[in-house]
């Protein structure tokens, strides 16, 4: 049996991509903060941005279950708000849980995915990595570190046998939404622009994907033979994603200010 650890597993698109890999039989350790129950597969309480923690953690599953072939770096939150209204200590915290959380992890799998031969990492990105979002910058900064880093760590490892890998969500129907952490400061300096964007957001995630469907693709992308460095979920979202590498940069920018920042 196979052996698979979902970071932020206990909800959103991480519970649906813990269960997913539970009923195509791996055996599936659900990590998050507080360690809520989910059927079926093995729930642990881990804070990620706490190196000594992940440690700990990632090698009590190694003892419990011999080896480790599958980790889906899932675990991540949203802010919000005027790039100069957000403070330094916000946009901190965002990184240490959505880009440090992933390097915590794998800095203690990676080791012990090279000893076995071999393994498969999985980011979850966002199409706000090639789609940059206006007023929620930092977001897409983020994602955009875990393309890059993904995309080098590929070909770091892919000698000892470990594949990586990062799929790009678009809009989700799930509690990230209420999860965000949403800033109007200066919203009337930016007139009233800033929670018209975040107010588009809301309403486009709440008409998106279930998350299930996503979890779907992500665990087919998962258990597949060989992977691709970057995919996009769904049709629409890889068009996107196409469109923003073949249109020129200003007419990129301009629909994407006509979206979420007019």
């Amino acid at each position: 049996m196979k052996t698979a650890i979902v970071t932020g597993g206990t909800s959103g698109l991480g519970l649906a991509a813990a269960q997913t890999l539970a009923e195509k039989g791996l055996r599936v350790y659900a990590l998050s903060r507080h360690g809520a129950p989910v059927p079926g597969v093995t729930s642990l309480a881990c804070d990620i941005t706490d190196a000594d923690a992940v440690e700990r953690t990632i090698a009590s599953i190694e003892a419990e279950a011999g080896r480790i072939d599958l980790v889906v770096n899932n675990a991540g939150f949203g802010i919000s708000g005027a790039v100069e209204c957000t403070t330094p200590e916000e946009v901190r915290r965002l990184f240490d849980v959505d880009f440090f959380g992933v390097v915590n992890v794998n800095h203690a799998v990676l080791p012990r995915m090279r000893r076995a031969g071999g393994g498969r990492i999985v980011h979850v990105s966002s199409v706000a990595a090639p789609v940059a979002i206006p007023f929620q910058a930092y977001y897409s900064a983020a994602k955009a570190a875990i393309n890059a880093y993904s995309s080098a760590l590929r070909c770091e490892v892919a000698p000892f046998g470990i594949d990586v890998c990062a799929v790009m969500p678009g809009d989700l129907k799930t509690g990230f939404t209420a999860a965000r952490e949403k800033n109007v400061r200066g919203d009337a300096e930016y007139g009233g622009r800033i929670s018209r964007s975040v107010s588009r957001m809301e309403h486009d995630e709440q008409t998106g994907m279930p998350p299930e469907k996503a979890a779907a693709f992500l665990c087919r992308v998962a258990l597949r033979r060989r992977t691709k460095p970057l995919y996009a979920i769904g049709p629409q979202y890889s068009a996107a994603v196409l469109l923003s590498r073949l249109l020129p940069c200003r007419l990129v920018s301009w629909i994407v200010s006509r979206l979420y920042a007019a």
